[in-house]
């Protein structure tokens, strides 16, 4: 098997990964069948609740004291010279392990597109039309709208563009969604400088998009085969992709056959995400992602609503809402949040998009965390980069957001049973996150069990998160980064062997008792044979201390157990049986029995692509237990000071 396959192999198998089940809700469908949404999808573009571009009080008025902003952006792009994607940077990507996935020069004509149009239709004087002329020109002109790291998925595979082999992906879809929205608005404007231009735009969306969508479902994260009998899930780019493709047809189609099977067809396989989601409506990618996720299929359920008149609308359901308010119950304070799997450790989230999902919902939860948010903030942007959707959303609420109330609080606990995330708090300041879950999670990273801890929002005990991302984190070399190991996460290494990566390695009997505020998981099933471990149970209790108890049973004892923490603050170990250690103002104190286990503690350098947001080093401290045993009960006790 050539380096090409395996590349792409694994590409797929990390982003769509395998969880406990798949269960066939199939909302969508549910709520309209393909003859019911004939009827229902209103016809001509009429959906659309924003000005057309020749209402310039419409537009004075969305944009409100955003007007300006959006033609200062635009006007630094007045004299921009159109690069052209070199041939040279897509062999880069595959020369290099360490390449950027997205093209400079690409993401420089994004932008200055993105910023053109923005301040047209702010100002619609004309001014910018000329440029915009020249950047949706440059557009049509190119190979491929798909960056390099995912043309992998052409039939030839590879990181080279094929001009007949157009991949609908991340990138792409949010070209796609936007000269869409840039047709609909300007198609007019452009005819009066030569109609060949808005002709050219609609030949491009229809070759890029439209076509490739309805033709064939090769494109993994439409999930097409995907069911209760073969299990399975896929992650955010199916929302995400198919709410792109959705604002696409649209704007563009005017037959309304096609037009009804191709929103059916993302009906469909929307409905593949949906099912895929646990009914807690955890986000197994963690908070970072979750406005790519929960947050994109938000987007992609406000825009059918819309196009339906209403007619498809599931913003009623429970799952709907779980899925919402897990990024406000996620949120630890001072910007920190629990940041399990590839998710960073700092973000709270996009408060505008935050506001408007909860609206939908119905959610208070969200809705007051959303005001939290903007308080802190100071103020919000409305621009929503790629997604101009959301940017459109942001305008149209803008003035809503101003009268939220700004207190936030989170409950004591949230328990989350099927994906197993337990967080727990006590009026001693202390806030612990937990997991038990399995090793093929989304965005995974070896870690059943692990758990992070704050001290009146101060990290003590952390998870690493990710570092930047290169063609390394999407290979078969991904666990070969220090941070995906278990082994650098809060976790034992059993007879000296880590957990590895595999959907069959996962805790079981994961339990929550609220009333003990106490969360335990079965870890053993996370290691492998050789680990010889029969049972191994992880508690977690917080209250006036945390307590962290390790009862464990082996079948055979042949290295010394390793117990493993990582922290960002100094540690002092010159104490046995006690460990301190300090960060902001902050101090705890981890006791342990000294007379079973030696303390040390490694430095770990945060190198260019390492997780950012804790510093130049984290620190593993390492408790060494000085005899082996077949079976036994290890206690952590950490304290403030």
């Amino acid at each position: 098997m050539n380096k090409k396959v395996i590349l792409t192999l694994v590409l797929l198998m990390t982003f769509a990964s395998w969880t406990y089940g798949y269960t066939e809700r199939d909302l969508l469908q549910k709520a309209a069948s393909l003859e019911q949404l004939k009827s229902a999808l209103i016809p001509s573009r009429k959906w659309v609740r924003y000005p057309d571009y020749a209402d310039r009080s419409g537009w004075d008025a969305l944009m409100g004291e955003n007007r300006a902003f959006f033609i200062s952006e635009g006007e630094k792009y007045l004299d921009y010279e159109w690069k052209v994607v070199k041939a040279t940077e897509h062999l880069e990507f595959a020369r290099s392990s360490s390449s950027s996935q997205v093209e400079p020069s690409y993401g420089s004509n994004i932008q200055a597109l993105y910023a053109l149009f923005l301040a047209e239709m702010a100002e619609g004087m004309g001014r910018f039309i000329d440029p915009v002329i020249d950047g949706v020109f440059a557009f049509c002109e190119m190979t491929s709208w798909a960056i390099r790291a995912h043309l992998s998925a052409q039939r030839v595979g590879g990181s080279f563009p094929k001009v007949d082999d157009h991949v609908i992906e991340l990138v792409s879809g949010d070209i796609g969604a936007a000269l869409s929205w840039i047709h609909y608005f300007l198609h007019e404007r452009f005819d009066k400088e030569n109609p060949l231009i808005a002709e050219r735009l609609r030949y491009e969306i229809e070759r890029r998009i439209l076509a490739p969508y309805l033709a064939e479902n090769r494109f993994w994260w439409i999930a097409a085969n995907l069911s209760a009998e073969s299990g399975g899930s896929v992650n955010n780019w199916n929302p995400w992709c198919n709410g792109a493709v959705l604002q696409c047809f649209l704007l563009m189609e005017n037959d309304p056959e096609r037009l009804a099977k191709a929103v059916y067809k993302t009906m469909w396989s929307v409905d593949k995400f949906i099912n895929s989601n646990h009914d807690d409506g955890a986000c197994e990618e963690g908070p970072s992602y979750w406005g790519n996720a929960a947050g994109k299929l938000y987007g992609y359920l406000r825009i059918l609503c819309d196009a339906t008149g209403g007619k498809v609308d599931i913003f009623n359901n429970q799952l709907i809402k779980n899925m919402g308010e897990y990024i406000a119950r996620s949120y630890i304070g001072d910007g920190w949040v629990v940041n399990f799997a590839d998710a960073s450790a700092k973000g709270g989230g996009d408060a505008q998009l935050i506001y408007r999902y909860g609206k939908d919902v119905g959610s208070t939860v969200m809705t007051s965390y959303a005001g939290y948010l903007r308080h802190i903030a100071g103020r919000l942007s409305p621009d929503a980069g790629r997604d101009l959707f959301r940017t459109f959303e942001n305008l149209t609420h803008w003035d809503e957001m101003k009268q939220l109330p700004t207190e936030f609080k989170n409950p004591p606990f949230t328990w989350y049973p099927q994906t197993e995330f337990c967080y727990m708090s006590s009026s001693q300041g202390f806030f612990l996150g937990a997991k038990g879950g399995f090793n093929n999670e989304s965005h995974n990273h070896n870690d059943v069990g692990t758990f992070l801890l704050f001290l009146n929002r101060t990290p003590i005990f952390i998870d690493a998160g990710v570092g930047a991302y290169t063609r390394k984190t999407f290979s078969n070399e991904r666990y070969t980064i220090w941070s995906m190991q278990s082994n650098y996460h809060n976790l034992p290494m059993i007879n000296g062997v880590a957990q590895p990566y595999g959907a069959q390695y996962r805790a079981k009997n994961s339990s929550f008792d609220s009333r003990r505020m106490t969360f335990s998981t079965d870890i053993a099933g996370a290691y492998p044979p050789e680990a010889c471990v029969k049972t191994w149970l992880r508690s977690y209790k917080v209250g006036k201390t945390v307590r962290i108890e390790d009862r464990f049973t082996l079948t055979k004892s042949v290295a010394p157990n390793l117990i493993n923490f990582l922290t960002s603050g100094q540690v002092d170990i010159s104490t046995p049986g006690k460990i301190i250690i300090g960060i902001d103002g902050e101090k705890v104190s981890m006791s342990y029995d000294k007379s079973a286990f030696e303390a040390k503690v490694e430095t770990v350098t945060i190198d260019a692509d390492s997780p950012k947001v804790w510093g130049e080093a984290v620190y593993r401290i390492t408790l060494v237990a000085l005899k082996n045993s077949l079976s036994g009960t290890y206690i952590y006790t950490i304290q403030s000071l």
